[in-house]
């Protein structure tokens, strides 16, 4: 499916990678057609009724954003390097009443060909000018662009990228979902073996800082993953998933009880190595924005595979 690896970089930097099951033709295209790019910019819900991009150097552009309450967000920016279809960087700025910046990023987005027909996007936003008022809007930079980039992804299913050519366009549960992607150092067989057997599981675990005590891993269709997760705060998180389906060494996918969501975690030969695909899909979008915001969910998925990572290299 999907990868988004996400990190506060430094205090006003920001900085998203994610696999898009898509040429890089396709990707780009919707990010420099201004109709297309009307389509998906902005978190769920918000529309453009203006979008405007000159997309080469010296380039403006100008996107005005409404949102559910009907509310208009104006931006501006101006392009400053165009290399089609590798790389985009531009200016953005957040508009007052009067027209006047509130506060300017400098964006790079980079998109690389990452075979297969496929695309990893790289966004990194770099606030570089702000002014007092700046810091109500700059709170919610991160999870407005990790949604923003949540539509894209639903955008070029729709046009026809691979999840769409095979089967997969269910543009609702992308919107929804949490999704990570990464290539291990480690045969198939062992990538399978430490998400499933207890002894494996217990020791990484979690965001880091967690220590695991498995109280119950039975893996199979209808079998109970209970165990309690040790936060480095002294808190205790239960957590209690039940297991769907088990294709050894393919594929699991668990739902869990409590706040409710299904885990859909594939496992895929890459030479010597192995891709696994994280993702998270939860009942709905606003379960997921409290799961962010209340757990930074997004941020303990990456840092699970972090901590994933970390494991296979010692064994």
């Amino acid at each position: 499916m999907s990868q988004t690896a996400e990190r506060a970089v430094a205090e006003r930097v920001l900085e998203i990678s994610r696999l898009f099951n898509a040429p890089r033709e396709l990707v780009y295209a919707a990010w420099t057609d201004p109709k297309q790019l009307a389509q998906w910019w902005g978190p769920k819900g918000f529309t453009n009724p203006r979008c405007e991009v000159d997309v080469r150097p010296g380039g403006k552009i100008h996107i005005d954003m409404r949102a559910p309450d009907g509310v208009v967000y104006p931006m501006a920016g101006a392009f400053r390097e165009v290399i089609p279809p590798e790389k985009l960087v531009f200016t953005s700025s957040a508009l007052d009443a009067n027209g006047n910046p509130i506060f300017v990023n400098l964006n790079t987005v980079s998109f690389d060909d990452f075979g297969d027909g496929r695309t990893m996007l790289t966004v990194r936003a770099q606030v570089i000018e702000q002014t007092a008022e700046a810091a109500q809007y700059l709170k919610g930079m991160n999870l407005g662009w990790s949604l923003t980039i949540d539509r894209l992804e639903a955008f070029v299913n729709a046009s026809g990228g691979l999840n769409a050519q095979r089967g997969y366009d269910d543009a609702d549960e992308i919107s929804r979902q949490l999704a990570a992607i990464r290539v291990f150092d480690a045969p198939r067989e062992l990538c399978f073996r430490v998400w499933t057997e207890p002894e494996h599981i217990a020791r990484w675990w979690g965001p880091r800082g967690f220590t695991n005590t498995v109280y119950q891993m039975d893996v199979r269709p209808g079998g109970t993953w209970l165990l309690a997760m040790h936060g480095p705060n002294g808190v205790d998180y239960i957590s209690k998933s039940i297991y769907v389906e088990v294709v050894t060494p393919e594929r699991l996918v668990l739902d869990h009880v409590s706040p409710p969501f299904r885990k859909v975690v594939t496992f895929k030969e890459v030479g010597n190595k192995t891709e696994v695909t994280v993702r998270t899909i939860f009942e709905s979008v606003a379960l997921l924005e409290r799961e962010i915001v209340r757990v930074g969910a997004d941020k303990g998925l990456q840092e699970t595979l972090d901590c994933l990572g970390e494991y296979l290299s010692t064994l």
